[in-house]
């Protein structure tokens, strides 16, 4: 199927680089272990009730308000401090990192703002981006419906699987019970906004001698492992209709989990590297995924969560892909760029944009105002807006997906 471009090619754009996957697949850089600059927000605690769901006990998804709201790097405002204080040279956000290191297996186009201001690089979304949706079925090889109002649309998928991951977040969250604060609150929180269970965790990694790159990733929830605090990330993968993804959760999850999961690695395989790599940039000492369906298969606005557990995936050459794009970046010279996932080949290009390009008065397509599936609210960083599941030690030696039920 030809999909298209997640953001519109200019004319007066300027093509400077196409970097096929092929030359992404053979990157490898080894990272020293990263300092903790801050650890802002508060976390609520995990509720481990939820790890006793089966299919035949099964809980009803909740609608949840939206109550994240997450900013892009540069609007950051604890970035922007760290940036006056020259803390590093490149900066940008768990989800946009997972974007790039995961890239080699993105199948749907999805773009980056790149913001090279003085000796700093910027790596920024824009408002609206597909990064803020969760891809669903991306690396299936059989295709989804094309038509954009049909409730198993790429984009109807993707409007749905944000919203489930957002309201399994905070659903898997013990109620009312006091959060645990941390050295500073959310920036970024108007007042008198409620926010939902985070933190951002701040971490400084050295490319170089003399070049340092700061990330914000994001945790979730905590949980007592051994009389240890744990800091968990969540996350929920999705099933719409089994007919196309060819296994029946409901009746393979409790005795076949491992064949359930080997059918989300292949027709999930993105999604599921860029929580993986998310989790392993915040430090995150597990990772829990929600197996989250349709009441019935043409219903998307009801759910059920029917299993909730971990996973271990392979994360090798994932900073050899920043490095690169970092280095390229760094060798352009003062303005905007953006860089885009070709969409019908595998291959990412890097065009020069105006300086105003993406700012209000930039006109894209807008979304559809009337989605049924009620919309993810803007600022939700895409695979950053997590949500729910069971015990993993993440690890980024793991090799193969190990069902780790």
């Amino acid at each position: 199927a030809a999909f298209k471009s997640s953001v519109d090619i200019q004319p007066e754009w300027n093509m400077l680089e196409q970097i096929p996957f092929s030359t992404f697949s053979k990157l490898s850089f080894t990272v020293q272990e990263p300092e903790d600059l801050l650890l802002c927000g508060g976390l609520e605690s995990y509720d481990r009730s939820f790890d006793r769901i089966t299919p035949k006990a099964d809980r009803r998804l909740e609608r949840f308000k939206n109550r994240s709201f997450k900013v892009t790097t540069s609007d950051d405002l604890v970035i922007r401090r760290l940036a006056k204080e020259d803390k590093a040279t490149v900066f940008a956000t768990d989800a946009i990192l997972a974007a790039l290191m995961c890239a080699p297996r993105s199948v749907y186009s999805w773009d980056l703002v790149i913001q090279r201001v003085g000796n700093k690089l910027f790596f920024d979304k824009r408002d609206g981006s597909p990064l803020d949706l969760l891809s669903v079925h991306e690396t299936s090889q059989d295709p989804l419906p094309e038509a954009r109002d049909d409730i198993n649309s790429v984009h109807s998928l993707g409007m749905e699987a944000a919203y489930i991951n957002q309201s399994f977040a905070q659903q898997v969250l013990v109620r009312n019970e006091k959060r645990e604060a941390f050295d500073e609150p959310s920036p970024n929180v108007n007042e008198g906004e409620e926010n939902a269970s985070v933190a951002y965790r701040y971490r400084r990694w050295k490319l170089d001698d003399s070049m340092y790159l700061v990330a914000r990733c994001e945790l979730q929830s905590t949980v007592d492992l051994n009389n240890q605090r744990s800091f968990l990330t969540l996350n929920a993968l999705n099933e719409f209709d089994p007919k196309y993804s060819g296994v029946d959760w409901r009746q393979k999850l409790e005795t076949q989990r491992g064949a359930v999961l080997a059918n989300e690695l292949k027709n999930n395989g993105n999604k599921l590297a860029k929580w993986t790599a998310q989790a392993i940039l915040a430090n995150a000492d597990m990772m829990k995924i929600g197996f989250v369906s349709r009441v019935h298969p043409r219903d998307h606005f009801n759910h059920v969560i029917l299993s909730v557990f971990g996973i271990n995936l392979n994360t090798n050459n994932m900073w050899g892909i920043v490095k690169s794009i970092v280095d390229l970046c760094m060798k352009l010279s003062e303005g905007k760029y953006v860089l885009v996932k070709d969409p019908s080949k595998p291959q990412v290009r890097i065009y020069e944009v105006p300086a105003d390009a993406f700012e209000n008065d930039y006109v894209e397509e807008p979304l559809p105002e009337n989605e049924q599936v009620q919309p993810p609210e803007e600022n939700t960083e895409a695979g950053a807006e997590t949500n729910g599941a069971s015990s993993t030690n993440v690890s980024a030696e793991d090799k193969k997906p190990e069902d780790q039920a």
